[in-house]
């Protein structure tokens, strides 16, 4: 009898605390990570202290929220490049990206920032990094991206859309759909002239650290 009430007990626990993340989930996707922990109590319908209770600190809340997305973002970028048409896989890539940034305030947040390295980001990210880099790689050889596109440009594309995204509100979509055609559309090999310099990836690091801070 002790071990089936022990065994509500916990199963109740599960429930409660998938309720809080779900919660989370919806405030962040409707709002990004710039909300607190008692928004999202309100949202979920408890206390600020039962949230508390339930998640150490604001990373717990965001490493449960956010972990199984950032998963699948790595599987998408390796799945890319799997493909046989590399342009085809780079396209595909960066819609599908476009699209997870307009249905997540949140994660388009998550893909433009830094993390303690304690919430894991930083590998599912660095994956991702990884495939996309060598993707890049092979677009470039078959001929469909230009010949100076750089890996650095990807924060660069992030970045613009989730401003754009930011401030579009009934019209995002569209304005979207927009950004992105001109986007890929400069990014076709030939290209239509000499691009400046792309900083660095530790110069993008350090700067979006220091933003990150300054927010």
């Amino acid at each position: 009898m002790v071990q089936r009430r022990d065994g509500r007990l916990r199963a109740d626990a599960a429930r409660n605390r998938e309720r809080l993340v779900a919660a989370a989930r919806e405030v962040f996707s409707e709002h990004g990570l710039d909300v607190s922990m008692r928004q999202i109590a309100r949202h979920a319908g408890v206390s600020e202290p039962t949230l508390r209770r339930r998640f150490a600190g604001r990373d717990e809340l965001l490493a449960a929220v956010f972990e199984d997305k950032l998963v699948l973002y790595a599987e998408i970028a390796e799945a890319a490049l799997k493909q046989d048409d590399a342009w085809a896989g780079f396209t595909g890539y960066v819609r599908w990206v476009a699209r997870a940034q307009l249905a997540d305030r949140g994660f388009a947040d998550v893909l433009t920032r830094t993390f303690p390295a304690s919430l894991g980001y930083e590998q599912y990210r660095r994956r991702a990094w990884a495939a996309v880099e060598e993707l890049i790689t092979r677009a470039k050889a078959a001929g469909g991206l230009r010949a100076d596109f750089s890996a650095e440009d990807i924060p660069l594309l992030l970045l613009a859309h989730a401003g754009v995204l930011a401030g579009a509100g009934r019209v995002a979509e569209r304005m979207s759909d927009r950004l992105l055609a001109y986007f890929l559309q400069a990014f076709a090999a030939p290209g239509g002239g000499p691009l400046p310099p792309a900083p660095s990836a530790a110069e993008t690091y350090h700067a979006l650290m220091k933003a990150n801070r300054e927010k």
